[in-house]
């Protein structure tokens, strides 16, 4: 009578060292397929997260403590061809829809960088002008504008929609580090809102609460020129883009706002311009823990829209800061897949 009871606990020994050995038990993974095993920057991210993941390294990180920023364009997105996901979005309202009157300065602005490639720079009056195209819109009739929108082709790209632009071994990157328990927070110089439609399709793990960006008013739709200090939402109200730029998230700008909505200072960053050298510089500077900064080259001209020139002042801004370099030509074995071509 005691043989079975002396063989259940080798017999259940058996089914779990089975598991373990298949690979059946959930165990996170350093599985960054897309990239070469030789880049320096991912055996760096991969070194740094087995290090800080392990509760008997001097470096670990408590669960609570692991956060991690990434600006969108340029580093989860594409960028360069021609120009941003929401400068395109503009020219689209302008340009495309019947249903919007434009004034003249966001006509001669959109049908320049359309048709002669000339873009305005950064301002707070170029800002203005994209804010007010949404005038009156409904938070859910701007979202819904933003997802026809990517299913537009991609201008540049065979095989490419609008909402297909995607970095594929960045994907990659965010999926391990939330497999490792990091706080994934998107820092975008793009509106908030714009960037929800294209997470919630290619990013959907990643809640808006953790969707960081530019803003721009939002009021009750009966609200009309009252403040709100006065105006009391009420039932029948809906919530309408108010027109009015509040703040363009970008360089010290994206510093105040990881304060002000995560409170914490991150450790690991990752970005692509000067524009985000303070996110990475907050993050990896005067930092309790081990932190790193990531700051993505385009130096692909075969399978991307690349610039020479601005990857190699990037290679320099790296050494200088102490940033660790991503090769899109030489780290990544893909960029948005293998059945999408550039043009």
């Amino acid at each position: 009578m005691k043989q079975p009871h002396c063989f259940l606990p080798v017999f259940s020994c058996l089914i779990v060292w089975t598991l373990l050995t298949s690979g059946c038990a959930h165990t996170p993974k350093d599985n960054l397929s897309l990239w070469n095993n030789t880049a320096p920057a991912k055996q760096a991210l991969v070194n740094y997260v087995q290090t800080v993941t392990n509760p008997k390294s001097p470096d670990f990180i408590p669960v609570e403590n692991r956060v991690a920023v990434f600006d969108l364009d340029g580093t989860l997105i594409l960028e360069t061809d021609p120009t941003y996901f929401d400068w395109a979005l503009f020219e689209h309202r302008v340009l495309d829809d019947p249903d919007y009157t434009p004034t003249d300065e966001q006509l001669a602005a959109a049908r320049a960088s359309r048709e002669k490639g000339i873009f305005p720079s950064l301002n707070a009056n170029r800002e203005k002008m994209v804010s007010q195209a949404y005038q009156g819109m409904t938070v859910r009739e701007f979202y819904q504008f933003v997802r026809a929108f990517m299913e537009e082709d991609q201008p540049g790209f065979v095989g490419m929609k609008r909402g297909d632009i995607f970095y594929r071994p960045m994907l990659e990157v965010v999926k391990y580090l939330v497999e490792h328990k990091f706080t994934i927070y998107i820092c975008s110089g793009t509106d908030r809102l714009t960037v929800r439609p294209l997470l919630e399709k290619n990013m959907p793990y990643i809640p808006n609460r953790q969707i960081l960006g530019s803003d721009s008013t939002i009021i009750a739709s009966r609200q009309g020129d009252e403040d709100g200090l006065v105006y009391t939402f009420k039932k029948g109200d809906e919530l309408v883009l108010g027109g009015k730029n509040l703040v363009k998230n970008l360089q010290m700008n994206k510093v105040a706002l990881i304060e002000q909505e995560i409170g914490q200072q991150p450790v690991l960053a990752f970005g692509n311009t000067f524009s985000d050298a303070s996110m990475v510089n907050y993050t990896i500077n005067g930092n309790k823990y081990k932190a790193l900064g990531f700051m993505l080259m385009c130096d692909d001209l075969e399978r991307e829209y690349g610039n020479v020139k601005k990857a190699e002042k990037m290679r320099e801004d790296c050494d200088t800061y102490g940033w660790i370099c991503v090769s899109m030509r030489n780290d990544w074995k893909t960029i948005y897949g293998e059945r999408i071509k550039r043009r």
